[in-house]
C-alpha cells in the first residue's frame, strides 16, 4: 500500500544542513560503539521486556544504532524538525491467539500503538501497518482483524497512512504478525522524563492489572480454570488527556504496562532515576480472578502483561487532583495512588504487603506468558 499522508519532514539522505534540523530528544542510552552483548543466540526472553530484553538494546542495539544518545529508554521519541515538534513511535505484536475475550490482534495493534504515544506525553494522528501472514491463514480471519483495526482508528480518531504486506510459508508465523508505527503530537504542557522524579512523587495505576496477560492464557486453553475475564485492551489516551488538563506541570513520568508488568516498568523508572519505588500491595486495584490464577501458577500480578491501564508520577501537590481527574473520566474510576518515590532503596522497587511485611521486586528476565502482545 501507498502512503497517503503527506509529513513536512526533511529527507533523510546524506544532506547535512536536513540534518541538522532533526533532533531527536529521547532514544536508548549507551556508550558510543562499545558493543557489550554477549549472549551466544536470540532467546525467547530476549523479546519478552524485560532484563534479557534491556540487555539486548543496550548491549548490542543502541551502541551501534545511537552511539550519540544519553537519554533513557522511552516509548516514543520526540522529535523536533524545522521548528516542529512530533512523537514517534513504533511497535510489533505477535499474539496467540489471534482473537482472545475483549479484544484481538488488530484491535490491539492500534490501541498498543497509540497507549505508547499518549503515555510519553503526545496525541496520535496517524499509523502505518505491516502485516507478515503466513501462507494458509483463512481470509475471514484476515478480515476480521482488519474490520477489528478499522474501528480501533475510528475510536482513537487516528488515520492509517499506509503499510506493507507480506507472506511467509506455513508455519512460520502463527497466522499472522503486526507491525505498526505511530506518529503524534505533544499534549501542551506536559514533559515526560524519569530524570525529573523526584523523592515524595506520588504514584497512580488507571485502574486493575493483569487482566490482558491472564485473559490470553486462558484463551490458550493452557489452564484448568474458568474465569469471566476479558483483556483491557483500549486507548488509554482519554485519561491522559484528562490527567494532562488538570495537572499538566506535575506530571513526571508515564508508562503503560504491557510486557513485564508493572513490576518492570516500575524497575525501569528506579534504574533510569536512581531513586527507589515503593508500592502499596492493598492499595494496587485487581480483579480476584487474576489474583486466583496467579495464586495457582505461583505467578507475580506485578509481572503480568496490560494493554488499557498506565502508570504516571507526579508531584506531591497535585496527587489529590490527578486520582480525582481520573477518578471523573470514563474507564479510570478504579484509579488509585499505589506508592511513592523514595530515596532508598535505590534502583529498586520496594513492595509493603498487605501483612506490614516488605520485599523487593525486581524486573523479570523473561516472561511466564510469551506470545501475549
Amino acid at each position: 500500500m501507498r502512503s497517503i499522508l503527506q509529513l513536512r519532514v526533511p529527507q533523510i539522505a546524506g544532506d547535512e544542513d536536513q540534518l541538522r534540523g532533526l533532533k531527536i530528544e529521547t532514544t536508548a542510552a549507551s556508550s558510543p560503539s562499545v558493543v557489550r552483548f554477549r549472549d551466544p543466540q536470540i532467546e525467547m526472553a530476549h523479546g519478552a521486556g524485560g532484563k534479557a530484553s534491556r540487555r539486548l538494546v543496550e548491549g548490542l542495539f543502541a551502541p551501534l544504532l545511537y552511539p550519540a544518545s544519553r537519554e533513557p529508554l522511552s516509548d516514543a521519541a520526540h522529535l523536533e524538525v524545522g521548528g516542529a515538534r512530533i512523537a514517534f513511535t513504533t511497535d510489533s505484536f505477535v499474539v496467540k491467539p489471534l482473537h482472545f475475550p475483549g479484544g484481538s490482534i488488530g484491535e490491539l495493534a492500534v490501541n498498543g500503538t497509540m497507549n505508547d504515544l499518549a503515555v510519553s506525553g503526545a496525541k496520535g494522528i496517524a499509523m502505518t501497518v505491516t502485516f507478515v501472514l503466513e501462507e494458509g491463514l483463512p481470509t475471514a480471519d484476515l478480515e476480521a482483524e482488519v474490520r477489528a483495526m478499522s474501528g480501533a482508528l475510528k475510536r482513537a480518531g487516528v488515520v492509517m497512512a499506509g503499510g506493507d504486506t507480506k507472506v511467509v510459508e506455513r508455519g512460520k508465523a502463527d497466522g499472522m504478525y503486526i507491525t505498526t508505527a505511530g506518529i503524534g503530537t505533544p499534549l501542551p504542557g506536559v514533559k515526560v522524563d524519569a530524570r525529573s522524579v523526584r523523592p515524595g512523587d506520588k504514584i497512580l495505576l488507571s485502574g486493575p492489572i493483569g487482566d490482558h496477560g491472564i485473559t490470553i492464557l486462558l484463551a490458550r486453553g493452557e489452564l484448568d480454570f474458568e474465569a469471566d475475564l476479558y483483556s483491557d485492551t483500549r486507548s488509554v489516551l482519554p485519561l491522559v488527556e484528562a490527567l494532562a488538563a488538570e495537572c499538566g506541570p506535575g506530571i513526571h513520568w508515564m508508562r503503560d504496562p504491557t510486557r513485564g508488568g508493572v513490576a518492570t516498568a516500575l524497575n525501569e523508572l528506579a534504574r533510569d532515576s536512581g531513586l527507589g519505588i515503593e508500592l502499596l500491595e492493598e492499595e494496587i486495584p485487581m480483579h480476584d480472578a487474576v489474583r486466583g490464577a496467579c495464586e495457582l501458577l505461583g505467578l507475580d500480578p506485578l509481572h503480568i502483561a496490560n494493554e488499557g491501564q498506565f502508570l504516571a508520577v507526579v508531584s506531591p501537590e497535585y496527587a489529590a487532583i490527578a486520582l480525582n481527574s481520573l477518578q471523573q473520566t470514563a474507564g479510570g474510576e478504579e484509579a488509585r495512588i499505589v506508592g511513592q518515590v523514595r530515596v532508598e532503596p535505590a534502583n529498586a522497587v520496594l513492595v509493603i504487603t498487605r501483612y506490614g511485611g516488605s520485599r523487593i521486586v525486581d524486573m523479570l528476565v523473561g516472561d511466564p506468558l510469551p506470545r501475549i502482545c
